[in-house]
């Protein structure tokens, strides 16, 4: 097992005891204002491209095309209540700690890929980027997020490809909590 596997299984038993609270008000928050489930299980594309389901707290409404975000004509007119909150603020991310328990995640990588995504993951595999687990945040997460151009996002993904280390990995986590308290990089 990897430093890496090893890092991501003890960072994520810690978050789920530190965030059970916060999980079970997000749910509950998302049961009551909302019709529909509490997660939306979104088919991303993992290391190799190989597609899994990944959960996220559902923060839009129900019937809204599987697409990235920002190819939305008007994105706010599909957040649920308590939609825009829970990105804001990230709470929509909790359940990925699922993933990344299961192994189909980390904690830092490339952000995963939805599968019709064709232009960024063609690009990722031209620089060997899917060979990476992805993760829950990212050196290109932190470095402009929903605004970065896919060239520029991909760059990015490559450079943290060539940089890995605990170390690297530490400091995007830290900077990714830096980032989500500002609400640096969210634009919906």
């Amino acid at each position: 097992m990897s430093w890496k596997r090893i890092f991501d299984l003890l960072l994520v038993l810690a978050a789920a005891v530190i965030l059970t609270i916060p999980v079970l008000l997000a749910a509950v928050a998302i049961r009551l204002t909302s019709p529909g489930p509490v997660l939306y299980w979104s088919d991303r594309v993992g290391r190799h491209n190989k597609l899994f389901k990944m959960p996220k707290f559902r923060s839009m409404r129900m019937g809204t095309p599987a697409v990235a975000t920002h190819l939305l004509v008007d994105p706010k007119a599909h957040l649920t209540p308590v939609g825009s909150f829970l990105r804001k603020s990230s709470l929509d991310e909790l359940p990925q700690l699922w993933s990344i328990l299961v192994g189909d995640m980390s904690f830092v990588g490339p952000r995963p890929a939805l599968f019709n995504q064709h232009d960024l993951i063609g690009l990722r595999t031209q620089y060997g980027v899917h060979e990476l687990v992805p993760g829950l945040t990212g050196w290109a997460q932190i470095n402009g997020r929903d605004e970065l151009p896919i060239p520029d996002k991909v760059k990015l993904d490559a450079e943290y490809l060539h940089c890995q280390s605990l170390a690297f990995d530490n400091r995007i986590l830290w900077l990714t909590f830096v980032k989500v308290l500002r609400r640096d990089g969210v634009s919906h």
